[in-house]
């Protein structure tokens, strides 16, 4: 049984008498009349009486605040040329970072070389590529995993994009990024592979995840074509939910997640597995 205390708040003409929970607050309301108090039926949750975060925001995740790369520091300026240089190292743009996962393609392969895609998936990568042609965003590059079926989606996503350079990166290949919590019964990597895929992982997060360079002055898009696990652990690290959630999160074959990267170092996640581009016939995650 829960514990909890009464109380009563008056704001105005209304009082809000009600009786904590412990986690949140459950509140009845009333109004005075004439010092008569007349009930009204509405309850009210709140969560943020009272509420303390859980996590803080680490706001230099990036190690890019302005004022950790000052040098000298604030001590040995004066109060308006440390301003000043602190202005200079201010970001203006926002970084978008496009991630696509590759389509479907042959699991059954018993090397990355035979694992191609299957017709689904190159019809997926071809609707993903339409997709991305019709939001004609001044996209800068697109980056692909090395594993082929990566690379073979990219290269139809291109046909859509012809125009957009094009990067090859080995730190986004699939790989198992950290030991999922809950773990999952039907998939149980060695502790070895984790060291090792975790460690190039996260070097790929540090890579593409930032905040802009300062003299950068427009929005950038960046499309990154890759694999669910690298995606969903990048989606966790990037707004700072625990790392180990990776798993608890499903993304379809060809699906757009969109995280933008603020020039405060404030990430937002605009899209996360969005294949609503794609007719229900043709959508598919294994």
């Amino acid at each position: 049984m829960s514990t909890g205390f009464r109380y009563c708040l008056r704001v105005g003409k209304m009082v809000l008498c009600g009786v904590t929970t412990g986690v949140a607050a459950a509140a009845v309301v009333y109004k005075t009349n004439g010092g008569k108090e007349d009930f009204l039926p509405t309850a009210q949750a709140s969560w943020t009486t009272g509420y303390t975060p859980s996590t803080k925001w680490e706001g230099n995740w990036d190690r890019r605040e302005p004022e950790s790369l000052l040098s000298p520091n604030k001590t040995e300026l004066d109060g308006s040329e440390y301003s000043a240089q602190i202005q200079k190292l201010k970001p203006t743009a926002t970084r978008h970072l496009i991630l696509i996962r590759h389509g479907h393609y042959a699991i059954e392969g018993e090397t990355d070389e035979k694992r191609v895609l299957t017709a689904q998936g190159r019809e997926q990568a071809e609707l993903t590529g339409k997709r991305l042609k019709e939001l004609d965003y001044p996209y800068s590059i697109m980056i692909n995993s090395s594993m082929t079926r990566a690379q073979e989606t990219a290269d139809i996503i291109a046909k859509s994009v012809p125009l957009v350079p094009r990067g090859v990166c080995n730190m986004l290949r699939e790989g198992a990024p950290i030991p999922p919590e809950p773990p999952v019964g039907h998939w149980k990597p060695e502790i070895k592979q984790f060291y090792e895929d975790g460690a190039r992982i996260e070097a790929a997060f540090r890579k593409y995840f930032h905040r802009a360079d300062p003299d950068q002055i427009k929005d950038s898009y960046e499309i990154l074509v890759c694999h669910a696990n690298v995606i969903r652990y990048f989606v966790c690290r990037a707004m700072q939910f625990p790392p180990e959630a990776w798993l608890r999160i499903s993304l379809n074959h060809g699906s757009i997640t969109w995280l933008a990267v603020r020039p405060s170092g404030r990430v937002s996640l605009r899209q996360l597995g969005d294949c609503g581009h794609m007719p229900p016939s043709k959508i598919s995650s294994a």
